[in-house]
């Protein structure tokens, strides 16, 4: 009986032991994931490629006036300011008013025009009647060829007057203080009731076209070797931090600031929208195009998770993967791969986030 009952409990332990290992068993296989359709329709890729390997560092500058567009306004004459009609930031035409300043430059330039009209009417009428005389008898050559001098003296010294006159632009004693060029104003140093002395030597405005601008950037010694002429560049501001300015460096002042020991580089920029304003810091970042080349792919595709680097490599729909990458270095939109892709390869450059976190589920 005794060996009836130890049959009979092994041969359920045997049983349990199948029935457990059934439970356990795995099933038909895990489904592959595939991209939704929904998301699919929205999903971009690039091609692993190679692509010339650049060195790029930072330059910090600063947006200023096209030097070659800038128009400072003196004032010709002395006098009292008695009226301002464009203040700081106007954009102002060719010919507009600016500024009215009262002088008695003006008055004596009047003055000397009516005296030099008198003079000249006088000389004509001697001329006239030396002439007749001449005709006549009775007065010389001598006294002929002195009095149609003596016309054209009075001639050319109203025509002197006129001029004067009208590079003043005077207008009942007032000096009118007009626009040379058009062009926003970009500095003004004068106000209402302000005297201006003989001996002034400060401009009243200056006048620039900020439709071009500079970027002065510096370079400290040890980047000097490295800069060239017609080297691009891109160029970002704290105002506008996700707009890239693209230009050239077009100058180099080979001299060293003797405080900071930095030799200055110029970068012409379009500015036909007026973002660019001058004192505005800038960020300026050099490229240098070398001889050699890396696989490289767009900085966008890189997914950073677990402190690595990765990338979703696509072949259809329902065959992705997520691979490492060894990131050598970065350059404009690109990141360029010691190893993790090959050339040819298709990475997703826009979800791929979403992608990756689906893989990994």
């Amino acid at each position: 009986m005794k060996k009836v009952i130890i049959l009979i409990i092994s041969l359920l332990a045997v049983i349990g032991c199948s029935s457990k290992k059934n439970v356990q068993a795995p099933g038909p296989g895990i489904a592959k994931f595939c991209i939704p359709d929904s998301i699919m329709s929205k999903v971009t890729m690039d091609s692993v490629t190679y692509k010339p390997v650049i060195n790029e560092f930072n330059l910090i500058g600063k947006v200023t006036y096209d030097q070659d567009k800038v128009v400072r306004i003196y004032p010709m004459v002395s006098g009292n300011v008695t009226e301002v009609k464009a203040t700081l930031g106007d954009y102002v035409k060719k010919g507009q008013v600016l500024a009215i300043i009262e002088s008695s430059e003006i008055t004596s330039a009047e003055n000397d025009i009516v005296t030099a009209r008198a003079n000249l009417a006088v000389s004509e009428k001697n001329l006239a009647a030396t002439e007749d005389m001449f005709k006549s008898g009775i007065a010389s050559e001598k006294e002929y060829i002195a009095a149609r001098e003596e016309a054209e003296k009075a001639r050319s010294e109203l025509n002197k007057a006129d001029t004067i006159l009208s590079i003043y632009g005077g207008e009942e004693s007032d000096y009118i203080v007009k626009a040379p060029v058009s062009g926003f104003i970009v500095e003004k140093f004068v106000n209402p009731g302000m005297q201006i002395r003989p001996d002034n030597t400060s401009n009243l405005f200056t006048i620039s076209d900020l439709s071009k601008v500079w970027v002065l950037a510096s370079v400290f010694e040890t980047e000097i070797s490295g800069i060239k002429i017609g080297e691009k560049v891109n160029i970002t501001t704290i105002s506008y931090p996700d707009k890239v300015f693209n230009g050239s460096i077009d100058k180099i002042y080979n001299v060293l600031d003797p405080d900071n020991k930095t030799m200055q580089v110029r970068i012409r920029l379009d500015n036909r929208n007026i973002l660019l304003k001058p004192e505005m810091y800038a960020r300026v970042a050099v490229h240098q195009v070398t001889d050699s080349v890396m696989l490289a792919i767009p900085s966008k595709s890189v997914v950073f998770d677990q402190n690595k680097y990765w990338v979703v490599i696509f072949q259809d729909r329902c065959n992705v993967h997520a691979s490492q990458v060894d990131i050598a270095g970065t350059a404009n939109s690109f990141v360029y791969v010691r190893s993790g892709v090959r050339r040819g390869e298709e990475v997703i450059t826009s979800l791929q986030l979403l992608i990756y976190n689906g893989l990994n589920q």
